[in-house]
């Protein structure tokens, strides 16, 4: 079994007073750094490129300076940078600027486990990966229920990777919920089967559900309305989070539990099984990894755009936007 950390199990002295920079003010960054400030850490810094998010961190009283200024100033690095971007800023930017020892986390295990980046060999190197949106993981800290993470060591030289690991965690509110402890690997696969296998097909089920309920003569108003604008979906998948994904059935109607659990057991795992299998070779053989180097490098994300376009402009999106513009 896992190990799960809570804030018992965490000394948030080993880095409060440590200088911290936060590289890359987005979304995460910005929850985290402001969470890690509210913790008592005394000593966090930004490093950014120019833009929207480097004016942010200055509107939100953090020192901010370019990547390469932080990075030399650090004792802690919290790399959450976008994946894609990563390996060149880090070559670039961050490598020639580490001071020895520093400490390197990641809030994601992708270029780890693709080996994209050359870690140092004079530093510990953790992950602290919020299962939860970045706005998600700066409410869930404000209201006092915090959110779950993942753990993994990549790196112990100081033989305290794990405690710094879990001290990082506590310092962004994520062992009040519980930190799991796993390795590099289980982040990055896992987060990628949700997008290459588990998302895929649910897009899909909703898409052709769509398009076969108007063929039989539904309204897309009432089809979209029952799928999924109402938000009662979104509101089963959090009460699937809270009770359980079958126990939150007692929810629902007898009519509606019997339904779901018969043609549950119907459907095809098969099909279904062979999908998500392919989805993860095609993680575990690094075979996506080239695919989007190349879609980057070679491509200039060519493919990515037409990809967007055309989920921009299927039925579904269309009879989304006739029906929004209505109920204005």
């Amino acid at each position: 079994m896992a190990e799960i950390y809570y804030d018992k199990d965490a000394d948030l002295n080993l880095v409060k007073d440590k200088c911290i920079a936060i590289l890359g003010y987005g979304n995460q960054g910005r929850s985290q750094a402001l969470n890690m400030r509210d913790s008592g850490v005394k000593n966090v810094i930004v490093g950014n490129r120019e833009d929207e998010s480097y004016e942010q961190a200055k509107k939100d009283g953090f020192p901010v300076y370019s990547i390469e200024e932080a990075t030399s100033m650090a004792d802690v690095i919290f790399v959450l940078l976008p994946d894609e971007a990563c390996p060149e800023v880090y070559d670039t930017l961050m490598k020639p600027n580490f001071k020895k020892g520093v400490l390197l986390n990641f809030a994601s295990g992708y270029n780890l486990t693709f080996h994209n980046i050359e870690l140092p060999e004079d530093s510990d190197v953790v992950m602290a990966a919020p299962r939860m949106l970045g706005q998600g993981v700066r409410e869930m800290y404000l209201s006092g229920e915090g959110y779950p993470a993942f753990l993994a060591v990549a790196q112990d030289v100081s033989g305290k990777a794990l405690e710094y690991g879990k001290a990082l965690c506590k310092a962004i509110g994520a062992t009040k919920k519980g930190t799991i402890e796993g390795n590099i690997d289980d982040e990055t696969y896992l987060d990628l089967m949700t997008e290459l296998g588990i998302l895929p097909l649910i897009y899909k089920v909703f898409a052709e559900a769509f398009r076969l309920e108007v063929e039989m003569g539904h309204s897309e108003e009432a089809v979209l309305t029952e799928a999924y604008l109402s938000r009662e979906m979104a509101f089963l998948w959090e009460q699937a989070a809270e009770r359980g994904l079958f126990r939150q059935l007692c929810l629902h109607s007898h009519t509606a539990q019997y339904a779901q659990l018969k043609r549950f057991g119907e459907a095809d795992g098969q099909m279904i099984r062979g999908f998500l299998k392919e989805a993860y070779e095609s993680i575990r053989s690094g075979a996506f990894n080239q695919e989007w180097k190349d879609e980057q490098k070679v491509y200039k994300l060519a493919h990515l755009d037409e990809l967007r376009e055309k989920a921009l402009h299927t039925d579904v999106t269309k009879a989304e936007d006739r029906l929004k513009e209505r109920l204005k």
